[in-house]
């Protein structure tokens, strides 16, 4: 079919290289470059879906980070998330972010259960939005690559018994959401919290607000939070809006001549810049008076 000259120049550069030698530079080809908003859209949702998990809901809201700091907790994530994408986890940027995660979570006591299933948001979550909703559907080195990244990075945050490749990780982790979703009055307060951050994503979402953030949910989700069914026109405009940006964007759009976030993010909780070595809560919160 037709399409803009170069459209499809990346995707083939991805596929001489070898995605778990070259996992970085695949995903963040994939992340900065093919699908900037959707990636963007997917660690958004993958934040969402772990509120269905009633321990991760639970420990969310006794420290008030979410709940209170609601836009500061959302760049301190995207901070450490993108820079991470963009520098990869052996630059010296990379290993402070890596520091800085690891530091900020060693104090709670978190289930290795519960760390495994929030790194698999951060692989399958993005990746099955592409799939449905992105302007191609992601290849195969491209879901490897983001495995193998995502992979390191949960080793290096010490957790334990991460599954070996991408079909068993989604196996496990599908399995776990089977077992474990149920509402707690904890997600409803963090999803009341947070919806607004959808207001400053770019695109067809912005306009429609609460409603369509419903119409992302889907039903094992939104019951564990206590979000009623979107009203029919919500789900009819989000499939509508996202099916006519996929197309214009495989058929009609040039390829993207910038890299998204290009000069680094800019947080409005941070108007005066940011150190990635100290992004988040300067003191640890207590929860079960720990």
């Amino acid at each position: 079919m037709l399409h803009r000259r170069g459209r499809f120049d990346r995707l083939r550069e991805i596929r001489e290289l070898d995605p778990a030698r070259d996992a970085h530079r695949i995903y963040r080809t994939t992340a900065l470059w093919e699908f900037p908003f959707d990636v963007r859209m997917g660690l958004l949702l993958a934040f969402w879906r772990t509120f269905a998990v009633p321990s991760i809901a639970e420990l969310l809201a006794a420290t008030g980070e979410t709940t209170t700091r609601t836009e500061r907790r959302a760049d301190d994530t995207g901070i450490l998330m993108y820079t991470l994408i963009e520098h990869g986890l052996d630059h010296p940027l990379g290993r402070a972010a890596t520091r800085r995660l690891n530091h900020l979570h060693r104090r709670y006591a978190i289930d290795n259960d519960d760390y495994r299933y929030v790194l698999g948001t951060f692989v399958l979550v993005g990746t099955r939005w592409i799939d449905r909703h992105g302007w191609r559907p992601l290849c195969c080195h491209e879901r490897a690559a983001i495995y193998h990244f995502y992979a390191e990075l949960g080793r290096r945050l010490r957790i334990a018994d991460i599954p070996p490749d991408l079909a068993s990780y989604a196996i496990w982790y599908d399995a776990f959401e089977a077992e474990r979703f149920a509402p707690t009055a904890a997600a409803r307060q963090l999803i009341t919290a947070t919806k607004g951050l959808l207001a400053d994503l770019p695109g067809p979402l912005r306009p429609v607000g609460e409603r369509v953030a419903d119409a992302l949910l889907d039903r094992p989700v939104r019951e564990a939070v206590g979000v009623p069914p979107p009203p029919w026109w919500a789900r009819a405009l989000l499939t509508a809006g996202l099916g006519a940006r996929a197309g214009y964007l495989r058929h009609g759009a040039t390829p993207r001549r910038r890299q998204y976030l290009e000069g680094g993010l800019r947080a409005k909780t941070y108007p005066d810049g940011y150190d990635v070595a100290t992004v988040g809560p300067a003191r640890p919160y207590r929860v079960n008076g720990r």
